[in-house]
């Protein structure tokens, strides 16, 4: 080609004697490309890890992951991003109704009580104050991962205060939904609620309880009774339920702790905290949907409440979003999308729940909505989920602005009003979509540049900095952004 490029070379037979090396500029500019490429990609890597220490690094500190939406956003997959680099990972709220489901080596983990945190080998997992635990299904789970390979000796704890989630709670759960027929609120049927009910009418049974047995059976037969004089069509083996349980106290009694004690001692001595939200900020039994809710509070609140910590101690507080927005279950959705693009996305999105198996509702993402959430738990930082999922499409819509249907007039906030909510207008920003796969992307600027744009948009709309962005299903699916 007439051009040369020309490398100077060490002689292997003399330290002291060079000579020049005529090259080929075709292959050394390929040979440069293909060294640069690497040099990208292992910075990349050390950026992603760099970031995880520098979010972990802040001793005296306790981090928390919340769902920032109606649930199902992939919290799970940032705390086992993150779990790797803290002490200690903790369930604050609601019970086996949550679910995570976490993609290690082709191998399938589902989450439903135990922090997912316990993939990291190093971590210890407490079950704190505000969770209420149903301890067949806990055990049942603690036995599934050991027959997988992840041993939990001496790693997972349970506050004594927790209440405990019987069978009957289950069985009411499921009666309860029946009777409302066409207006069920959708829940999981796990018991959850008429656990939170026995709580907050005082007849609840703590954890704790099962360690004084004759506590314990008092107060069950008592429970118990209640529960059938209640629903007269449940009947309660109370002989056959205690023999039962008096096999389950001894099991967890090992791991039956003061969380209160253990997780404030631990902070003080610099350990690291991750909190695991459960269920997400429009679940909240305050501040979402009511009646189309949780029983809990799934929101920055329960951290303080369920952990028995105070507000000074917390730091990173981690908003998880999907790209687009899911539902499961009734009540209302003002973006959702009964056509193609609600297909396309449950499709390519897989979005079926963890804990139910059941369709989520499919839709585009919700501004107004995530604002009313970023404001409520004063989130640091986005975790951006499954933006992937987005690819194939050719227009893209973001839901920017709620407005009356009859009036036209602009709505401010979030309505507390169902009716009111289930009549707004969204007002929607298209935006172009791209082609490209973005699967193996490993930087922010690797990433086509209508997704460049659109992760910047809802960045901007929200008003919080986008830190994790997810490409696909692995767990190291993640591009970190420097914010």
């Amino acid at each position: 080609s007439g051009t040369a490029a020309y490398l100077m070379h060490s002689n292997d037979d003399s330290s002291s004697a060079h000579h020049l090396v005529k090259c080929d500029a075709a292959n050394t500019n390929d040979l440069l490309h293909q060294l640069h490429n690497k040099f990208d990609a292992l910075q990349a890597q050390i950026a992603a890890n760099n970031a995880a220490n520098a979010t972990a690094a802040n001793e005296n500190k306790i981090d928390v992951v919340l769902g920032a939406q109606w649930g199902d956003e992939g919290k799970g997959k940032l705390v086992d991003m993150l779990g790797e680099h803290y002490d200690i990972c903790a369930r604050v709220a609601g019970g086996s109704n949550a679910g995570h489901t976490i993609v290690v080596d082709g191998i399938k983990y589902k989450f439903h009580l135990i922090p997912s945190g316990i993939l990291n080998p190093k971590a210890k997992c407490v079950i704190g104050n505000g969770v209420v635990i149903h301890l067949p299904g806990f055990l049942q789970e603690m036995q599934g991962l050991h027959d997988a390979g992840i041993s939990t000796q001496d790693r997972i704890f349970i506050s004594d205060r927790a209440h405990v989630v019987f069978d009957f709670h289950q069985e009411v759960d499921g009666k309860k939904e029946h009777t409302l027929g066409r207006n069920k609120i959708g829940t999981t049927k796990k018991g959850i609620g008429p656990a939170y009910a026995s709580k907050i009418s005082r007849n609840g049974i703590r954890v704790g309880d099962l360690q004084d047995w004759e506590y314990f059976e008092e107060r069950f037969i008592a429970l118990a009774n209640a529960t059938m004089a209640e629903h007269p069509s449940i009947r309660i083996d109370i002989d056959a339920e205690l023999a039962k349980y008096k096999q389950i106290a001894a099991k967890v009694k090992p791991l039956t702790i003061d969380t209160i004690e253990y997780i404030n001692d631990s902070w003080s001595n610099g350990t690291r905290v991750l909190v695991e939200g459960a269920n997400a900020t429009m679940l909240d039994i305050d501040f979402g949907t009511y009646p189309y809710v949780t029983s809990s509070n799934p929101s920055v609140g329960s951290v303080l409440t369920g952990l028995g910590v105070s507000p000074n101690k917390l730091s990173g507080i981690y908003g998880t979003v999907k790209a687009y927005c899911t539902r499961v279950g009734e009540g209302p959705f003002p973006t959702e999308q009964i056509n193609d693009i609600g297909d396309h996305l449950g499709t390519v999105g897989a979005e079926y729940g963890t804990t139910t198996g059941r369709q989520r509702r499919c839709g585009w993402l919700d501004i107004p909505q995530m604002q009313y959430s970023a404001k409520l738990n004063g989130f640091t930082a986005l975790n951006l989920t499954k933006l992937d999922v987005l690819t194939g499409i050719g227009k893209i819509q973001l839901g920017v602005k709620y407005v009356d249907a009859v009036t036209g007039e602009s709505i401010a906030g979030m309505p507390a009003s169902l009716r009111q909510l289930y009549k707004v207008r969204v007002i929607y920003e298209e935006m172009d979509g791209w082609t490209e796969d973005i699967s193996k992307c490993q930087r922010f600027e690797d990433l086509p540049v209508n997704a460049q744009k659109y992760v910047k948009r809802v960045e901007e709309l929200v008003g919080v900095p986008i830190k994790w962005i997810g490409v696909g299903p692995g767990r190291k699916d993640i591009i970190y952004c420097d914010v």
